[in-house]
């Protein structure tokens, strides 16, 4: 581990000198993919795309700033070291940009196999803030998908304020119950493709697992939405609330076609009391 915080710390020593950086030509989101890379590959190249002077931390298990980064690497080296099928693995699959916020949907081997997204906030090209949201990964699911597959491609930039705008509805009226009954008014009633692991595809897939959760004493809750970050024809959704009677992270990402919400996947992370994380920033905070 003193290795690898000695790597860091000259790295944003060198940074520190000298502000005129290849990394300037690289989009924000290349940073971001090069960065989620860089946990697999080693390099080191990519720390230069963090401030090194703020790094306001959200994952709960990791500490604030470059330090606490750096401590995450070398946790992962030593359980690899371990058990060699820790080996850390990351595939980007999906990444967006709204304004000074990137997001990305990853398929990692982090401690294990999960499905992760971050987001990053930007301010001068360089990443001052970092939130994610982590779940394992399942071999069967009840649609037949994977967690992650599906399309990628990014469509309707100018719809994007308007996709937006459908998602924060959906939020409110559906999700935190205002007006439940208008779900048809946001999903596709003839295609809603679901990555959710226990949810079958379509509305009839998504009434069946909610009622099964709410029958058996232990309802999905949405709470609160902190915020909806999108591009073009996908928007991503982040909330808390209750779920398998646990206080939890919501991150939803929708597709949209033609006005209507056609796909969907998530992940879902039980948030930890403040007292036992590594940082005091909170899980959301924006």
């Amino acid at each position: 581990m003193k290795n690898l915080l000695l790597v860091l710390a000259l790295t944003t020593l060198l940074f520190s000198c000298d502000n005129s950086n290849a990394s300037e030509e690289l989009t924000n989101k290349q940073k971001v993919v090069d960065l989620l890379k860089s946990i697999e590959n080693g390099a080191t190249k990519p720390v230069e795309y963090i401030n090194p002077n703020q790094y306001i931390q959200h994952n709960q298990a990791v500490g604030d700033g470059l330090e606490g980064f750096g401590a995450v690497l070398a946790q992962l080296a030593e359980a690899a070291k371990a058990d060699p099928s820790l080996s850390p693995k990351v595939s980007t699959v999906r990444v967006f940009g709204d304004g000074n916020f990137i997001f990305a949907h990853t398929d990692y081997n982090f401690f294990g196999p999960k499905i992760g997204f971050d987001i990053f906030r930007f301010e001068n090209g360089l990443i001052v803030e970092h939130w994610d949201n982590l779940q394992e990964k399942v071999n069967e699911t009840a649609s037949g998908r994977t967690q992650i597959d599906g399309p990628t491609e990014l469509k309707n930039l100018d719809a994007t304020d308007d996709n937006k705008l459908l998602v924060k509805n959906l939020i409110q009226d559906v999700f935190l119950g205002e007006n439940p009954e208008k779900i048809t008014d946001y999903i596709s009633t003839e295609q809603y493709n679901q990555h959710n692991p226990a949810v079958k595809d379509g509305l009839a897939g998504l009434s069946e697992a909610l009622s099964a959760l709410a029958e058996a004493g232990m309802p999905m809750v949405y709470e609160k939405n902190h915020i909806i970050l999108g591009e073009g024809n996908f928007v991503l959704s982040v909330s808390e609330g209750i779920f398998m009677k646990e206080k939890v992270a919501f991150y939803d990402l929708f597709r949209i076609e033609n006005g209507k919400i056609v796909e969907h996947w998530d992940t879902i992370e039980k948030i930890i009391p403040d007292s036992e994380a590594k940082n005091s920033n909170g899980k959301f905070n924006f």
